[in-house]
C-alpha cells in the first residue's frame, strides 16, 4: 500500500474509534423527525426478542420534547429520555444515520424503518423491511462488519426518497 492509502485507512479507523461516523445527515422522513419521531432512547429499555421474531413496538416521541443532532430533530417520550440522549447522542442515535443497516452492508443507503430494529452491542440498528430483517439476522456480526467497511465510503448525499415499503408513520409524534 502507498502512503496515501495508509493515511486514509488510519483516518477512517480513527473516526470509527472516536464514535459514530457520518456519511451525511441523519435520515428524516415526512414526519420531519429522525426515526420517524420515535424515542431512540426508549429502544434501550424495551426487551429484546429472539432472532426471527418481531421486536416490541417502538415508543412514540412527543413533538414538544425534542433535541437536535446530526442535522435532525429527534423526539422523545419524556424529558428524562431527551436529557439522556443529549448527554451522549452517538450512543442512542441509530447507526448509519438511521439508514437500513443491511442496505449499508450491501453498499447503499435506503431508509431505516423504526419498527424494524435491534440493539447489538449497545447500538441501535434499523432495517427497511421484514424480509431484509431475515437477511440481516442470518449473519449480524458479518453484516455489521461489511456495513462498517462500506459506511465511510458512501456518498454523503441523502438516501433514496422512496417511502419505506409497507410503513406509514401513523404520526407517532404527539
Amino acid at each position: 500500500m502507498n502512503r496515501f492509502t495508509l493515511t486514509l485507512a488510519a483516518a477512517a479507523t480513527a473516526l470509527t474509534l472516536a464514535g459514530q461516523t457520518f456519511a451525511g445527515e441523519q435520515y428524516v422522513d415526512g414526519t420531519g423527525f429522525a426515526a420517524s419521531g420515535y424515542d431512540v432512547v426508549a429502544y434501550f429499555d424495551l426487551p429484546q426478542t429472539p432472532l426471527g421474531t418481531a421486536q416490541p413496538a417502538a415508543v412514540p416521541g412527543k413533538a414538544d420534547i425534542v433535541a437536535e443532532y446530526n442535522g435532525a430533530r429527534f423526539a422523545f417520550s419524556s424529558e428524562a429520555n431527551r436529557d439522556t440522549f443529549l448527554a451522549n447522542p452517538a450512543q442512542y442515535a441509530p447507526q448509519y444515520d438511521g439508514h437500513c443497516a443491511y442496505g449499508v452492508s450491501k453498499g447503499g443507503k435506503v431508509p431505516g424503518n423504526p419498527n424494524l430494529w435491534r440493539i447489538v452491542d449497545g447500538k441501535l440498528y434499523l432495517n427497511i423491511t421484514k424480509n431484509v430483517v431475515g437477511f440481516w439476522e442470518e449473519d449480524i456480526p458479518g453484516n455489521i462488519n461489511k456495513a462498517e467497511n462500506n459506511w465511510a465510503s458512501l456518498d454523503p448525499a441523502p438516501s433514496s426518497d422512496r417511502a419505506i415499503p409497507k410503513f406509514t408513520s401513523a404520526a407517532p409524534v404527539k
